[in-house]
């Protein structure tokens, strides 16, 4: 089991690392979750004057707000300059699994907009297959059973995930057991579902940066290839 107090340093690393990106009028898109959570803290030190965010959860809204960064609609919005967010699995390639906090459709539509996608990570994610994290899935309530079935056709076990709801109003499915060595195929086949909102596999558009927190420091790693 990794130790948290270490896990946590890494996290902060890889958060305060990432404000390199974030440039004075900016309007930046936030990810959500324990390592954003960081990245916003080291914003409101670092108290660049961009001109606002868009945000992928009324969590992160709340503490962006907090520090007294304006919350935009994305709708208002024609371009983000960057998106930083954080993963709970990534490759070498740059592609990952998102979604351990339900925030994967607005953090999917946010990283599609953006120029470019800083993803910000303890060591501990980075892996060469992904499918250890259980893969989260958004579904529309009512075709919760259906997609299931056909989840567990295509392999694994889809399970859900009790109490949770999206702000989007739907449910997640957390989809155990696999071993994804083709994620844009199955994010494709997934995401052609009926019922499926989403799937929180980000291959099609993955990373563009991944700043890695590590014992000897922030480890770079810049993705040329497209996740894969």
């Amino acid at each position: 089991m990794a130790d948290l107090s270490v896990q946590n340093k890494q996290k902060k690393a890889a958060a305060e690392a990432a404000i390199e990106f974030v440039k004075p009028d900016d309007i930046i898109g936030v990810g959500t979750g324990s390592t954003v959570s960081y990245f916003i803290d080291a914003l409101g030190r670092m108290q660049i004057p961009i001109r606002g965010a868009v945000s992928s959860s009324e969590d992160t809204t709340q503490k962006l707000q907090k520090i007294g960064i304006e919350v935009l609609d994305l709708n208002q919005v024609s371009r983000l300059s960057v998106y930083v967010d954080g993963a709970d699995e990534i490759t070498e390639h740059g592609a990952m699994i998102k979604g351990g906090g339900a925030a994967l459709t607005r953090e999917k539509i946010i990283a599609s907009v953006a120029d470019k996608f800083i993803c910000i990570s303890d060591g501990s994610k980075l892996v060469p297959v992904l499918g250890h994290f259980p893969l989260p899935v958004e579904v529309i309530p009512m075709a919760r059973s259906a997609v299931a079935r056909a989840l567990h056709l295509l392999g694994g076990q889809p399970n859900y995930r009790m109490g949770v709801t999206t702000d989007n109003g739907n449910i997640i499915l957390d989809w155990s057991g696999l071993r994804i060595t083709n994620p844009k195929e199955l994010e494709r086949t997934v995401n052609q579902i009926t019922g499926v909102v989403t799937v929180g596999l980000f291959a099609c558009r993955g990373a563009d940066v991944l700043l890695l927190g590590t014992d000897q420091g922030v480890r770079k790693i810049v993705f040329t290839s497209g996740a894969a």
